[in-house]
Order: structure tokens, then sequence, then C-alpha cells
């Protein structure tokens, strides 16, 4: 059986717990972001963009058997971590599920006070675009 959103953020609070030091930290969040696919040149449109964000975020989805599938990439090593972090808990999940779940990992693991303002505004960002990208194909489904 799939994995609920929550199981999969305790997982990464677990994975994140492992270490004390924050470069430990930041290590696992590049490592994590080096795992993730490249995506297509034909994905790494100005429509993908985010907006809001320091570093160039692209973000695409796709609708399939009533789930939403991220894909995503940064030029930035720790930007495509968090990116990487996102697609891991909101990808493979129902537009409700989606849109209903409560993100505690972020605060948890502590990233949210270990990031600069414009790179919390890009989470941000990028949160509120994969919120979108549910809300459309809900309206859809």
């Amino acid at each position: 059986m799939d994995k609920t959103i929550d199981e999969i953020q305790d997982e990464i609070i677990e994975e994140f717990s492992a270490f004390d030091d924050w470069m430990d930290k930041y290590t696992l969040l590049i490592d994590l972001g080096n795992l993730l696919q490249p995506l297509d040149g034909k994905d790494k449109t100005e429509n993908n963009l985010i907006e809001g964000c320091q570093s160039r975020v692209w973000l695409s989805a796709e609708y399939t058997d009533g789930k939403v599938f991220f894909r995503g990439e940064s030029d930035a090593v720790i930007v495509k971590g968090i990116v990487s972090l996102l697609i891991t808990v909101l990808s493979g999940h129902s537009p409700q599920q989606i849109l209903d779940c409560d993100l505690y990992f972020i605060e948890r693991i502590g990233l949210k006070e270990h990031l600069s303002p414009t790179r919390s505004n890009g989470l941000v960002a990028m949160l509120r675009q994969m919120r979108m990208y549910a809300l459309a194909f809900q309206a859809k489904g």
C-alpha cells in the first residue's frame, strides 16, 4: 500500500534527526537533490519557472489515475534538495490529499530557521505552485 503524506514526512524527519550538525543536514539535502531525475528540456519553460525563487526552479506536474506526479529541478544545489523533499512528500497523492496536508516536516527538521529569507520565500512559492497544480487537477477531475 502507498504511504500517506504524514508517513513520508515522518521518515524524512527521522532521516534528518540522525544528524545534529547542520552542515551534515545540508549535505543530506544536497545528496537528495542529486537524486532528482533531470527535467526534460521541454519542461524547462517559462510556465514551469517558479516566481519568487532566488535561484531558478522549474516544477511540472501531471495527473494520472487520480494522482498528481511532480517533477522539478533547480540550478542551486540546496534548493534542488528542497525541491526533492517536496516532490518526495507530495508526489503520487490525490489533489485533495495535497490540498489538505499539513507539511510539518519543514519545521521539524529545522529547515525553516536554517533557510535564508529568500530561500524561505522560494520554498513557500514552490509549495504554492504545487497546491495550484493540485487545485487545477481537482477542478478538471
